[in-house]
């Protein structure tokens, strides 16, 4: 499913899932470490400088947090990366 307008109708949780089931069965960690690198970033995004200042180098934490990166307002706001990743792995 690559037709951007497909993609765009998918939930937030249903783009965050489908990107990191495939990368993870890719072993893609490119893609990642891009997500857990952009994921302070999206919590200053909206709204939550406090998580956005966590220490990055707690990787455990940030794995965690890139699992569980397609709820609420941090999944809104990693949407974009979502997107982009599918858009470019059609076989996703």
């Amino acid at each position: 499913m690559t037709d951007p307008e497909r993609l765009d109708e998918l939930s937030t949780r249903e783009l965050h899932d489908r990107a990191v089931a495939f990368a993870v069965r890719h072993g893609d960690v490119a893609f990642l470490w891009r997500l857990l690198r952009t994921i302070p970033v999206a919590w200053a995004a909206a709204g939550h400088a406090k998580e956005a200042a966590g220490d990055l180098s707690r990787i455990s934490a940030l794995l965690s947090d890139a699992i569980g990166a397609g709820e609420g307002e941090l999944g809104e706001a990693l949407r974009p990366v979502y997107l982009d990743y599918l858009l470019n792995h059609p076989e996703a």
